[in-house]
């Protein structure tokens, strides 16, 4: 069965190069990404199956609404690697024709690297204002490439970061509009404080998520606590009830599970394992017995790809967290 990410290549692939531009250009780069991917890999498409995409999209979108969000210059490198140059040109140039990506919405587009290259120098508290207006895994892996003290510093800004002046976004934007050689300020809407420290911290590895939290407690025990209950980490699954598991194992990779439940207690373990068929318990068991010793940063990837899977099923309310920071359900 086709994820959802491939049921939305072959559904463009199907559309036509003007539809599929329409719809590219309402993407975020993440998305941009992994579609683009998918296109690539697709091979030998059964009429059957085409038709399948086509009437889970039915399904899903007799109940949705029109969200427009962003688009930018990187889906021209991930497109023409997957339709090749002649397919992609008309393509590109319809996605990107009035495209309005530039400052701070520009740079969800770029490399982390290159990213904290372009920020890295700037104060502590303009380097928090930007990040927290990207995703989270790429402020992480932003954070990561500066060096320890602005690290802790702009961590903390984040924290306590709860306003800004519209007049000083809109400079900061139209800085960076013309260091990318952009245009235009668009609308940003800010989103600092615990809840997106606690975000950002999830996807640093664990030995700089301590070190950060210890200086965040060294300079405020209460923030720290804070941070800490936002905070969602993989053993909090065990909080989540038994249908949620079930909704998140749908879109888990078994591959990815058994490396992710190399590095989880047997409590864990056997919550997901009851959660399964009968057959398909087993031959996890097994192949968790079979699985070698694996790299701690592979565990912790892959746990990761996971909590990404739970955020997002969170987020469109299909699950509860009931784990620490979040409210109780009654």
């Amino acid at each position: 069965m086709a994820d959802g990410v491939e049921k939305s290549a072959i559904f463009l692939m199907t559309l036509g190069e003007s539809e599929a531009a329409e719809v590219l250009k309402y993407l975020e780069p993440k998305e941009v990404q992994k579609i683009s991917s998918a296109m690539m890999a697709l091979k030998n498409l059964g009429r059957d199956q085409i038709a399948q995409v086509f009437q889970d999209f039915l399904v899903s979108a007799s109940g949705k609404t029109t969200v427009g969000m962003d688009s930018g210059d990187y889906i021209r490198s991930m497109l023409t690697k997957a339709l090749g140059d002649d397919k992609a040109a008309g393509l590109l140039d319809r996605i990107m024709h009035n495209s309005d990506t530039s400052g701070i919405e520009s740079l969800k587009w770029m490399d982390p690297g290159a990213v904290a290259e372009m920020i890295g120098n700037e104060h502590p508290q303009i380097i928090a204002t930007i990040l927290v207006h990207l995703e989270p895994d790429q402020a992480a892996e932003i954070l990561k490439m500066l060096t320890d003290r602005t690290r802790n510093d702009v961590l903390l800004r984040i924290s306590t970061l709860d306003g800004v002046q519209p007049v000083a976004l809109r400079e900061l934007n139209e800085v960076l509009s013309k260091l990318m050689s952009g245009g235009g300020t668009g609308k940003k809407t800010l989103q600092g404080g615990v809840a997106t420290a606690a975000e950002i911290l999830n996807f640093m590895g664990s030995t700089l998520e301590a070190e950060m939290m210890e200086n965040v407690r060294s300079y405020d025990p209460d923030l720290a606590q804070k941070i800490e209950d936002k905070m969602f980490v993989f053993e909090n699954i065990m909080d989540i009830d038994d249908r949620g598991i079930q909704l998140i194992l749908r879109e888990v990779q078994s591959e990815s599970l058994i490396i992710a439940l190399k590095g989880a207690n047997e409590e864990l373990r056997e919550k997901i394992f009851k959660n399964m068929s009968q057959r398909a318990a087993e031959m996890m068991r097994e192949d968790l017995e079979s699985k070698g010793p694996v790299k701690l940063s592979d565990v912790e990837a892959n746990q990761k790809e996971i909590l990404k899977v739970v955020r997002r099923l969170s987020d469109e309310g299909q699950i509860a967290l009931g784990g620490k920071g979040e409210e109780a359900y009654v």
